[in-house]
């Protein structure tokens, strides 16, 4: 389904950039937007400013009488949300998730013990309103509504941390943790001791515990990690 306000070119990047990020234009392989253009019954200017957007995610690249070439996967901004999207929906989404889930091992732990140390008042309040709501939402199979807090919760942590680059994060684990729960790779009903675990992580950085938070926080990530052992080996 192609995004509000996105236009023709939305159109056509919603089919053929999960196309190109699936295999189904190996590396090399040469795109010809005429053809492209008539297969999605657009202009030639729309097809250009679908390219445009490809090539901005390094998918692609344009080249004076060779065409619009696929870039290899090892050359693609794998950070670029979209990009994170159109993986998670295609075959190789078990891999993509664990790779993603590994990063936010890696970088979350040390955002809350920073957000600890330099989160304000108001992002304290956030972070625990975050956590009740999630706690509200853990039963009852009300895993959009959960997944709405799970997400602000983590963007508060990365955002309070005080690092910049921590921050800009946000975009990629909001796009993991709606990746787990619209391609049903989580249970049923959020594991009760990861909810409690952000609860505790709250507490922490609301206590100014930098090693505490830190510590749960890792409890959080690899418990994902084990949770992916279960549902997407």
């Amino acid at each position: 389904m192609s995004t509000p306000g996105r236009g023709l070119h939305g159109h056509v990047l919603d089919t053929l950039g999960p196309e190109i990020t699936a295999g189904g234009y190996p590396p090399g392989s040469v795109l010809r937007t005429d053809e492209l253009a008539q297969r999605f019954d657009v202009s030639r200017s729309v097809m250009r400013e679908a390219v445009r957007v490809l090539e901005s995610m390094h998918l692609v690249e344009s080249r004076r009488r060779v065409g619009v070439t696929v870039r290899p996967a090892s050359q693609w901004n794998v950070y670029d949300p979209q990009v994170i999207r159109w993986r998670l929906a295609g075959k190789d989404r078990a891999r993509q998730l664990r790779s993603l889930t590994v990063l936010r091992s890696a970088v979350e732990p040390v955002a809350a013990g920073l957000a600890a140390r330099h989160a304000t008042a108001e992002q304290c309040a956030e972070l625990t309103e975050c956590a009740l709501g999630m706690v509200a939402h853990s039963r009852g199979r009300k895993l959009e509504e959960y997944l709405v807090h799970d997400v602000a919760f983590h963007r508060v942590i990365l955002d309070a941390s005080g690092n910049e680059m921590f921050a800009r994060l946000g975009d990629v684990v909001a796009e993991v943790l709606t990746g787990r729960t619209h391609h049903d790779v989580m249970f049923e009903e959020p594991d009760p001791a990861a909810v409690t675990l952000h609860v505790r992580v709250a507490e922490a950085v609301r206590a100014g515990d930098a090693a505490r938070a830190e510590e749960l926080t890792r409890e959080i990530t690899v418990g994902a990690l084990e949770e992916l052992d279960i549902l997407a080996p």
